[in-house]
């Protein structure tokens, strides 16, 4: 009876995702920059593709310099009302027991926007443009500071549109906990990183976000802050490797007169805006529309299943896609995807090779299939050159594709030629800058060209702003370097948690399951077996 009981609800739960998010095809509607999926009405996907165009053109206008567009596409999503929205986004409801307005979801190969058309105006925009912030801030900068960076995002998250106008700068809704208890001092602030109290507590992060936003507030509208060239001075500091404090008081002067200053700002009853009076005429009316087949819906709505880690949502939906559409391109990619997060190699290479065949826009099955073929790791002229071309295939048709720029890098390291890899290692950096990993790849190749000095540099840059394994990688590269290459008197050390204990042995299996199951590895060590268990992320 129990498994009877079980099979039954993973059928209904299964068919209600089917029915929820599939009950007829969608529509899409493209603007000039962004593509909205909905199962609601045409004019209401317009209306969002234009929100988003008029917050895309705000960062164009603040950042003139800044990269607007990601080597990951981002896709959008407006859901018509509460049902569809839980339907694609099973997950948070069952474990937040929320029902989010929106959600932004970042990745490596794709991005996705989930919006709720029934709370499109109520709630939706903050959430979403927020995290849009992060997005576009991300692109651009090496490391943010983590008040900078949610002060920035709390910043242009209320940024509110009329017909001819944008205005930049409403506050935010935690504005009252700016009110409600005394303020951090600034230079606490600014020091705060994640793992202390401001973002493990509830109560200290709505504090955190709100001086956060307050902070970046008046250091853009303040007075004597030149409309924020002062704060765009300490960014560029910032960005070129200045340690933050320093930076801070050098273009803002001693923390106690800025605690003051920030601490009468903030207790005003009315905020300054910025007021984008040539705001683009944006017709709505000249976006592409089409609906989609049903193939073509099951596999969106499958690909953002997978994307946001629910396996089994996404497999319905594309084993669905393959046999309403068994020509459609994006469908086998997803399913090359499922096999391929199941471990499942050889069925993985396979359905990618399709996808790219039936489709060759698809740049992601381009990529997988060639990792996955045995000229990655080869070390033959004929295949090393077969893979060298595949990989410039891929950034043809996406010239922002970091991965193939790092896979580039690293096949000139075995050429044995590190002048080309670092150039190729230096692209990756400036696409996906927020990465710690292509920065040390970057050290790592200049140790390989004998710049001990310089990759010194890299190591100390990720290791004083990354935590965990970026942090600790620094640190390996950086004992990797000639002593006497390293800056006298400085010194990098692993993060080690207290009470831990460090064992070194061989991984025989490792074994990776969702939230609920946790993640187990064996190691072995003097011919004894240890398992380690890990419950929840790991």
């Amino acid at each position: 009876m129990n498994f009877r009981a079980a099979a039954l609800i993973c059928l209904l739960l299964l068919c209600a995702t089917a029915a929820a998010a599939g009950e007829k095809p969608w529509l899409e509607v493209r603007s000039p920059h962004f593509s909205v999926l909905t199962n609601g009405s045409q004019s209401d996907a317009r209306h969002v593709a234009h929100e988003f165009e008029e917050m895309r053109y705000v960062f164009a206008d603040r950042f003139p310099k800044f990269r607007l567009e990601s080597g990951a596409p981002l896709l959008i999503f407006a859901a018509r009302d509460e049902a569809t929205a839980k339907a694609l986004e099973p997950r948070i409801w069952r474990e937040k027991g929320t029902k989010p307005a929106g959600e932004f979801h970042h990745g490596w190969e794709k991005q996705y926007v989930m919006v709720r058309l029934d709370t499109w105006g109520h709630g939706a925009h903050e959430v979403v443009y927020h995290e849009y912030a992060h997005f576009i801030m991300h692109m651009n900068a090496h490391w943010l500071p983590p008040w900078l960076d949610e002060g920035l995002a709390e910043f242009y998250a209320y940024t509110r549109f009329q017909e001819h106008q944008i205005y930049i700068g409403a506050p935010t809704e935690r504005y009252r906990a700016l009110v409600q208890k005394p303020m951090i001092p600034v230079e606490t602030l600014i020091a705060a990183n994640r793992r202390s109290a401001y973002f493990h507590d509830e109560v200290e992060m709505q504090t955190f976000y709100a001086e956060s936003w307050a902070l970046v507030h008046f250091l853009t509208f303040g007075s004597g802050m030149e409309g924020g060239k002062r704060l765009n001075q300490f960014f560029s500091l910032v960005q070129q490797g200045t340690e933050q404090k320093k930076a801070f008081q050098q273009v803002f002067g001693d923390f106690k007169g800025v605690d003051k200053a920030l601490d009468e700002y903030a207790r005003k009853l009315a905020f300054t805006a910025y007021r984008l009076n040539n705001a683009p005429q944006i017709e709505e009316k000249e976006f592409a529309f089409r609906t989609l087949t049903e193939g073509e819906t099951e596999a969106e709505l499958g690909g953002f299943h997978f994307w946001t880690h629910d396996l089994p949502g996404a497999r319905a939906l594309v084993e669905q896609a393959l046999k309403d559409d068994p020509k459609l391109g994006l469908a086998h990619e997803e399913m090359g995807s499922l096999h391929f997060a199941e471990g499942n190699d050889a069925p993985a290479a396979d359905e990618f090779s399709k996808a790219y065949a039936l489709d060759g826009s698809l740049y992601l099955s381009l990529f997988a299939k060639t990792m996955l073929s045995p000229v990655s790791r080869s070390d033959g002229a004929a295949d090393q050159n077969a893979f060298h071309d595949a990989l410039l295939k891929v950034l043809d048709l996406n010239q922002q594709f970091a991965p193939a720029y790092v896979e580039l890098a690293r096949l000139s390291l075995r050429k044995n030629d590190p002048q080309t890899a670092f150039g190729l290692s230096r692209r990756a950096e400036g696409l996906e800058p927020s990465r710690a990993g292509y920065h040390l790849l970057s050290g790592h190749i200049l140790l390989r060209m004998g710049k001990g000095a310089e990759a010194a540099n890299f190591a100390k840059f990720v290791a004083e702003r990354w935590f965990g394994p970026d942090h600790n990688e620094a640190v390996e590269l950086w004992n990797s370097i000639p002593a006497e290459q390293r800056p006298a008197g400085e010194s990098l050390s692993d993060e080690v948690p207290k009470d831990t204990q460090t064992v070194t042995g061989t991984v025989k299996s490792v074994s990776c399951g969702d939230q609920a199951q946790g993640a187990s590895f064996v190691v072995a060590q003097n011919g004894q077996l240890l398992t380690f268990r890990a419950k929840g992320g790991f």
